[in-house]
């Protein structure tokens, strides 16, 4: 009777550390974070460009309209939609924008285009540090991963991700709460945009940290306050800006100097969470981090990806990843090596 009563107490413990340590997936936990997102409707649409949108309107000159120009100020409309669903026990979080700012854009040439972006995926999906989805054993392994612009067009199977939209998302990461698209971390020619290293050229941005490639689409490849906040009247250049055109890095970090706990600035195509810098009240992510930019965040065993000052400074790759002793060698400001946080220790 004792040893049934001890074997008893032992499987009720063992129960309650795995209720614990549930992953964070729950439809409640989704419709949280669709909160997060500037929704223009709480619907899924047949077609998102083909809803009314939300107007926004820019009088700065010398920018690209990706709408109408009226009397010398641009107007656009912008459309999101963000819907959580339960589907036989899986919660799916499916997204639909057409990726254009709801703010100004200093876009000064080529094209500004509206999308059509749609795509599922499982929301936040359990994942461990026991099974790896990345296990980087060279730097030259990890630099053909995280340097090449199209390594984020495979999403992980286990993520459930389906792509109804038009807009090809070979080199897309997710999209931000703003409805804007984040981008791969690599520039045209696959190296760091902001920190290329010796022989390659930096690209130009906007002081929110954003650009146009060349099919129109505007893109993050870096965090930025303005996804959480925006900005008000016109956007200039980053060049334009002393502090962003010193330091892109430390820049987008002091973006974020009214946000400083965990805040959700977007969800990666494997269904992830997005965070800004901070993980509590002032405390910033500078360690903790895998080699794709994730990290296990909390004793629940949830994984997110965190905005950085260092490269890949969002996504580098669909996690988990291993903790390698090198860094990529596609930039001159990337980390030298990566340390598990306390809680990917413990699990």
């Amino acid at each position: 009777m004792l040893s049934q009563r001890i074997a008893f107490v032992i499987i009720f413990f063992v129960h309650i550390a795995y209720v614990e340590a549930a992953t964070s997936n729950s439809l409640s936990d989704c419709q949280a974070v669709v909160s997060s997102f500037r929704t223009t409707i709480n619907y899924t649409a047949s077609n998102i460009t083909a809803t009314t949108g939300v107007n926004v309107t820019c009088s700065q000159s010398g920018m690209v309209c990706p709408g109408q120009t009226i009397n010398g100020v641009c107007v656009w409309k912008r459309k999101l939609s963000v819907v959580c669903r339960n589907a036989s026990g899986i919660i799916k979080i499916r997204i639909q924008t057409n990726g254009l700012p709801p703010r100004c854009a200093a876009v000064p040439m080529g094209t500004f285009a509206e999308l059509n972006v749609d795509f599922e995926v499982n929301f936040n999906p359990s994942v461990s540090v026991k099974s790896l989805n990345q296990n980087f054993s060279s730097i030259s392994t990890l630099s053909q991963a995280i340097c090449t612009l199209t390594s984020v067009s495979t999403v992980p199977t286990a993520s459930g991700f389906v792509n109804y939209g038009t807009t090809t998302l070979n080199t897309a990461t997710g999209v931000s709460v703003d409805g804007v698209m984040i981008f791969s971390p690599d520039s045209a020619n696959n190296i760091d945009p902001f920190y290329p290293p010796a022989g390659g050229t930096a690209e130009s941005v906007d002081a929110c940290l954003a650009h146009c490639q060349a099919a129109g689409i505007y893109h993050y490849h870096i965090g930025t306050g303005c996804q959480v906040s925006l900005p008000t009247g016109n956007v200039s250049s980053c060049a334009s800006v002393t502090a962003c055109r010193s330091s892109v890095a430390n820049y987008s970090i002091s973006s974020f100097s009214s946000y400083q706990t965990k805040t959700i600035i977007g969800v990666a195509k494997d269904g992830h969470l997005i965070y800004g810098p901070y993980l509590s009240a002032g405390t910033r992510v500078t360690s903790g981090f895998d080699a794709c930019n994730g990290m296990f965040h909390d004793s629940n065993g949830n994984y997110a990806y965190f905005a950085t000052s260092t490269y890949p400074y969002l996504v580098g790759c669909f996690g988990p990843a291993n903790y390698p002793s090198f860094g990529p060698n596609c930039t001159t400001n990337g980390p030298s090596s990566y340390t598990m946080s306390s809680y990917a220790n413990a699990l």
